[in-house]
């Protein structure tokens, strides 16, 4: 039986957001970005972003596989400032980087995702972990191995969100017809191999990058065609607010862009996006103000 009415409802609440709380801010962001240009083969495969805290007007962008093990510190309008080698690990697959607290209180954390598996074959996959340098001079030291299999078996991924009130961890699936989310608790083991259960699903497909801002309170997916945006309600999980509350959808990415990292600023006033160069003859840093 056909309920149109019910049909209608369901699709306005889908695609409708969360009215922000008195006082909190605005969850309007301009449709138009501001573009910064990024000179050619500087970061071509970017599949990760993060806004530093120890540094003001930097980002963290982490390039996917076949690329130098190694962390790019770029201006906040896109030219490269510095590549930062990463000791003792491997590039099978980086797909997503977050930013935020750790085990040490006071002490800003990078974690790169190592998520991506488009067979499905990986039994175990990784994020590693390090503490930010806390300038342009400081080399990255302390990079610790977080090692989990997902409940259900091997899945590909690429967002990686930190939530910053708990540190958990959670991770967005990419290529189911809807995407599954995974926790994986704080304190995460560096010695033993955790397990991510399994959280819900959500219906989105294609995601292939997240953010959580800083104080916790909102969400971006990002997907090939554009970013969603969540705001969080006290006491929910990061599932609990994707799965319980409507997002928005904000701008849509351009044409022919395989767009994959995305990040709230510092100071949480926009969002960046930046993509693949892919067979761009050049790409943008991208940067959507808060209205």
């Amino acid at each position: 039986m056909h309920y149109p009415h019910l049909a209608a409802g369901l699709l306005l609440m889908l695609f409708s957001c969360n009215e922000p709380s008195p006082g909190s801010s605005s969850d309007r962001f301009s449709t138009s970005p501001e573009r910064f240009p990024v000179e050619p083969n500087l970061v071509n495969e970017a599949s990760g972003i993060a806004a530093s805290r120890t540094m003001n007007n930097r980002l963290w962008v982490q390039e996917d596989s076949d690329t130098p093990v190694q962390i790019n510190l770029m201006t906040t309008d896109g030219k490269l400032v510095k590549r930062f080698p990463l000791p003792g690990i491997s590039n099978r697959d980086w797909e997503d980087l977050a930013i935020g607290p750790g085990p040490q209180n006071g002490v800003s954390y990078l974690y790169l995702a190592d998520i991506g598996d488009n067979l499905k074959k990986n039994d175990v996959s990784y994020i590693y972990r390090f503490p930010e340098p806390k300038n342009e001079n400081e080399g990255v030291s302390g990079i610790e191995r977080i090692s989990f299999r997902y409940s259900d078996g091997p899945r590909d991924a690429e967002a990686l969100l930190l939530d910053p009130q708990t540190r958990d961890l959670w991770i967005v699936t990419k290529s189911e017809e809807k995407v599954r989310m995974y926790r994986l608790p704080y304190p995460q083991s560096t010695g033993d191999v955790m397990r991510a259960d399994y959280q819900g699903e959500l219906p989105l497909n294609l995601i292939t990058g997240g953010s959580v801002s800083s104080d916790g309170q909102e969400i971006l997916l990002k997907s090939y065609i554009g970013t969603y945006h969540w705001r969080r309600k006290d006491g929910q999980t990061l599932a609990d607010a994707m799965q319980k509350s409507s997002y928005k959808t904000l701008a849509a990415e351009q044409l022919g862009l395989q767009g994959e990292a995305v990040c709230f600023d510092k100071d949480n006033k926009g969002y960046y996006t930046l993509p693949e160069k892919g067979n761009q003859p050049s790409i943008t840093l991208n940067y959507y103000k808060r209205l």
